[in-house]
């Protein structure tokens, strides 16, 4: 099998978890493919005893089985980028915290490893967001997994982002910024500004605003069918978005748009997994001195 991993930059006390990784692929003579940027991290003498193949971000992964992110949510959202199209199962190994997408923990990663190896898992589909601009902004990376932000810059003022559903006018928000989360990202930054829980099969988007100026706004679920458009106004001509981790600038003479992708993100659900479960571990609901 090919198998790809990425990681981003790690404590050392992950080091053993990550050799026990690569200890387990090779000694099944897996193929093993490791992110250029991966293996620029990977300069401790624990890894000098494994040989590997690198890749390089933008590659076409489409001939890889399946692909290893290790570390927290933030790379698996960097994997995603990776991933692209060639809708690659991902399996995320968390050596972070949370962890909603990233959902292997350090103790579970050889039985892991032997489910995903023996095909004992379904794919868990995830709808991704594409972002268009009138000017070029994130290039072939014009999509996320999570969310699209639209923040102010370089001001305390509040900016005004008048707001179009399929051409149809649904609000003008006077506040910090917008998100438009995916059911994936609704337990991301749309939530901590107030947002619903969107279960990932139920193809919606939600429209969180940052901090409105009134207090009525609140956020929206919409089909993700729509295309969501955005102009953005304020007293700084400049702004931020971003997909995801990555943030660009735009000014106010650019109009921003928001639909579905046409691509899905395969994570890989091993056998006992499911999102309802991952709700009640990672925000510990049900937890009750009284249970």
């Amino acid at each position: 099998m090919k198998i790809g991993v990425h990681g981003k930059e790690f404590k050392k006390e992950a080091i053993p978890f990550i050799t026990e990784i690569f200890e387990y692929l090779f000694k099944r003579d897996q193929e093993v493919y490791i992110s250029s940027k991966f293996e620029s991290l990977l300069k401790h003498q624990a890894f000098k005893k494994f040989s590997w193949s690198t890749y390089e971000p933008g590659a076409d992964l489409k001939e890889f089985d399946f692909f290893i992110s290790v570390g927290g949510d933030g790379t698996l959202l960097e994997s995603v980028t990776h991933i692209g199209g060639a809708e690659v199962p991902i399996l995320g190994i968390n050596t972070g915290r949370l962890g909603f997408l990233a959902t292997i923990n350090k103790a579970d990663i050889q039985n892991s490893l032997d489910k995903v190896i023996a095909g004992a898992y379904t794919i868990d589909k995830r709808a991704v967001l594409k972002f268009n601009a009138d000017k070029e902004v994130f290039g072939n990376l014009n999509f996320a997994l999570n969310d699209f932000t639209v923040v102010k810059k370089d001001t305390s003022s509040m900016i005004t982002i008048h707001t179009y559903i399929d051409g149809e006018f649904l609000n003008s928000y006077w506040s910090d910024g917008i998100i438009v989360a995916t059911p994936t990202g609704s337990t991301g930054y749309s939530l901590s500004c107030g947002g619903p829980l969107i279960s990932p099969s139920s193809g919606n988007f939600v429209i969180t605003p940052i901090s409105p100026h009134n207090l009525t706004v609140r956020p929206i679920i919409v089909s993700d069918a729509s295309e969501i458009s955005f102009r953005v106004e304020g007293r700084s001509r400049k702004f931020l978005v971003s997909l995801d981790s990555r943030i660009s600038t735009v000014d106010h003479t650019f109009t921003l748009k928001i639909k579905k992708g046409d691509f899905k993100v395969n994570l890989i659900q091993l056998h006992g997994q499911h999102y309802f479960k991952t709700l009640r571990q990672k925000l510990n609901w049900g937890l009750d001195i009284r249970n």
